[in-house]
């Protein structure tokens, strides 16, 4: 009998701290007669088991199996050893140690069991707008250190009381050592308050809250991640309001409704759309509107779609429960700025925006916006990774040394590296002022220490002016690794599929630096992980006032006409040209011409900004990627038709710009519908790229294409291509675990800066 008594001891690394691991083990032995102990660890959990063989191997068949729906087990270890002759089985205190590699859950929506106890007049926490259990609620965003206790989040403030601290203690309990488990005794409260801060009396703040959004107000409110403006999206002056004081002008807002019921009114949902609305993450899910719905036209104008998410607070749920069919759920910020996480920061930075505040005594250590999500293609794409996703890592094909990799400046995300795990972060935004480059740089140190990250390698941007590439360069101890934009680009792809062997990369965009000083973006480069060479791009054009032109593409309208007629353009009969002030086009043509402040572009996205001009969709954007984004929502599905386009052979393939926009024009004179015309652009670039591609696999022998850059946001082209290149036979890898735009950036820096250190 003694021979068949043995003793194991496992090591698990992933997420299993905060997500009912503990209390599944500890009913897992149990069930099987096990005696030991299980405890978490600064690695991860460790458990020691002990009795007979065949019930410690069934015990570990299970543990694989089915282990709690929030954990992750990315490692295992299981090791022989001695007896101890333990007495039963336990869960034990914490145990620190040297090494600090466990992965920390990302907050996920409240579960469907605390959900029914939220609605049950019975229940002890009813109505309680921070229910949770270990299946549920926040963790990133109030986590400080680890391990993943109490005193190390900001719950540590909050005493249990006696029947909350019952629960945490009972390994039966849902609730066992769920670090923000509270209740209205003991836990965090919310309060309404006006927009200096003044306390609104009332014997229940949310339904007043709900009773202020139903008369039109806005109301900023505190979730998990940070502060959400909020109004009622089926009132249009609400809706025009908060445009107006919050500065955004036409980018779309997100909106949030209860149910899947509310969303069907005024938007419609397929089959894998549900899936993500319903999933644990609760993102923003791109869904196609219905044309006639009660939602305001200024929600989301000159679009197609919808920003939709499910409630996924048990405060959200109380609020959308006074009948709502959508709500705006904005970030809470000024426009270009972070959102507001801290009370008095919300006050300060909101009171102009926001009539009222419903805010709570939990402090946010880490603000992080929603995630948004796009299903095009046949696969889910990340257009923003944020809450919901961020802390898990992208698990990588080897071992790389502890990097830290500072991004893009436009939509940036920082990536740490450690073994075969990259961990980035979530969305930071754009690094364009004081506010997010502080921002920036907390989420590098909290990251550093909460996965006990030291780098030795930091990779940054070629280009000398991001604050991102400034960040690096002041960094002294660690060896300096610049990596191309555009490089990063395919290598951030490359590193989700596990590809390290050499490919043709498509790395489309709206600009990034390129080696000979030009603006990159329309580009074929033939990429392996540590080196890349350009095979081809779209010849160069002007890009007169340099970042104005974003702002202003009817600057980039001029460049490619004055580039494809000279002088002649002016003799063209286009709206654009009878819009703009002549004295204001002149300026434009001097500055080509003497080549003032106009560096040049291979920019593909500046491309579809001049066609969109040029057609007369829009001359000004009051959001990055504005006009190409109506360009795709204008294009007519129906039509094949192409124009003539062309390439040069030179040190690299150059293709010409000229064809496409003489094109462009012939149609505006004949009168050709823009929806026409749209649609015949898009499928000229997809005829194109894909016809060159094929000489470049005939020269070079490659047939794995990779596809990246922000470009690929664009549903018609990312379908088209995939669907032209397959037809050709090649193997087509795209992003579906990072964002496709800068803000999957980070791990192609990553990535590229090992194989760069291990060459």
């Amino acid at each position: 009998m003694k021979e068949n008594y043995i003793s194991k001891k496992l090591k698990i690394n992933g997420i299993v701290q905060g997500v009912g691991f503990r209390p599944f083990v500890y009913n897992l032995a149990n069930k099987f007669r096990l005696k030991g102990e299980v405890a978490n660890t600064s690695s991860g959990v460790s458990i020691h088991i002990e009795g007979a063989k065949e019930n410690i191997e069934s015990f570990c068949s299970n543990l694989l199996k089915n282990h709690p729906p929030l954990a992750h087990l990315s490692e295992i270890s299981f090791n022989e050893k001695p007896v101890e002759y333990f007495k039963n089985f336990s869960i034990v205190n914490s145990r620190s140690g040297n090494l600090r590699s466990t992965l920390i859950s990302p907050d996920v929506s409240v579960c469907d069991d605390c959900l029914s106890e939220l609605f049950d007049p019975d229940d002890r926490r009813y109505q309680y707008p921070f229910i949770n259990c270990t299946n549920c609620g926040p963790r990133y965003t109030i986590i400080n250190d680890i391990p993943y206790d109490r005193p190390n989040t900001s719950m540590k403030d909050f005493k249990m009381c006696a029947k909350c601290k019952a629960e945490y203690d009972d390994p039966s309990s849902r609730r066992f050592h769920a670090q923000p488990n509270a209740c209205a005794d003991c836990g965090p409260h919310v309060s309404l308050k006006n927009n200096i801060g003044k306390n609104i009396q009332s014997n229940n703040p949310i339904e007043k809250t709900a009773s202020l959004l139903r008369k039109g107000y806005i109301i900023a409110i505190k979730g998990i991640g940070g502060f959400h403006l909020a109004a009622d999206a089926t009132n249009n002056d609400a809706v025009v309001r908060l445009r107006k004081r919050k500065h955004r002008e036409e980018k779309p807002f997100a909106v949030m409704s209860y149910g899947l019921k509310q969303i069907r009114e005024y938007a419609f949902i397929e089959s894998e759309e549900e899936k993500l609305l319903n999933s644990i993450q609760k993102p923003v899910v791109l869904l196609r509107k219905k044309e006639a719905n009660l939602l305001s036209r200024e929600v989301s104008p000159n679009n197609r779609y919808f920003g939709v998410m499910l409630a996924y607070t048990p405060l959200h749920y109380l609020i959308l429960d006074f009948g709502f069919t959508a709500l705006i759920m904005t970030s809470g910020n000024i426009s270009e700025e972070p959102m507001a996480i801290d009370n008095e920061d919300a006050f300060n930075r909101l009171g102009n925006i926001a009539d009222y505040f419903l805010i709570h005594n939990r402090d946010i250590y880490l603000r992080s916006d929603d995630s948004i999500i796009r299903r095009t293609a046949g696969k889910t794409r990340f257009i923003r990774r944020s809450r919901g996703y961020v802390p898990v890592p992208v698990f990588l094909k080897s071992s790389v040394p502890q990097i830290l990799a500072c991004g893009a400046e436009l939509k940036n995300t920082v990536c740490l590296t450690k073994e075969k795990t990259a961990f980035i972060s979530q969305h930071i935004g754009d690094l364009e002022n004081l506010a997010t480059d502080s921002f920036f740089r907390l989420i590098i140190d909290h990251s550093k220490r909460i996965l006990d990250i030291n780098p030795e390698i930091i990779a940054c941007d070629l280009h000398p002016d991001y604050l991102s590439t400034r960040y690096a360069e002041e960094q002294h101890g660690v060896k300096l690794i610049q990596v191309q934009h555009h490089h990063a680009h395919i290598a951030s792809c490359m590193a989700e599929n596990k590809l390290d062997s050499t490919v043709i990369g498509l790395s489309f965009d709206g600009n990034g630096y390129g080696t000979d000083g030009c603006i990159w973006g329309g580009e074929i480069l033939i990429v392996e992980p540590a080196r890349f060479r350009r095979a081809a791009s779209l010849s160069y054009v002007s890009m007169p006032g340099s970042a104005a032109a974003i702002k202003e593409p009817w600057r980039m309208a001029v460049s490619y006409l004055y580039h494809a007629f000279g002088e002649e353009f002016w003799n063209l009969d286009l709206p654009l040209l009878k819009e703009i002030e002549e004295k204001n086009i002149k300026i434009i043509v001097e500055m080509i011409s003497k080549k003032i402040n106009s560096p040049l572009t291979s920019s593909l996205g500046r491309l579809f900004d001049g066609i969109a001009a040029i057609i007369g969709i829009r001359n000004n954007v009051s959001f990055e990627g504005q006009a190409a984004m109506e360009l795709e929502m204008l294009a007519d599905s129906n039509s094949d038709d192409i124009y003539n386009y062309e390439w040069l052979p030179d040190d690299t393939y150059k293709v010409l710009t000229q064809p496409i926009v003489c094109g462009v024009v012939k149609d505006m004179k004949a009168g050709i519908h823009s929806s026409r015309i749209s649609s015949k652009f898009h499928m000229t670039i997809v005829k194109l790229f894909s016809e060159l591609c094929e000489v470049i696999r005939k020269e070079n022998g490659l047939n794995r294409i990779v596809l990246s850059g922000g470009v690929f946001q664009n549903s018609i082209l990312l379908r088209g291509l995939i669907k032209a290149l397959e037809e050709k036979r090649f193997e087509v890898y795209t992003h579906s675990k990072v964002p496709t735009n800068d803000g999957g950036i980070s791990l192609g820096q990553a990535v590229v800066a090992a194989a760069i250190a291990k060459r």
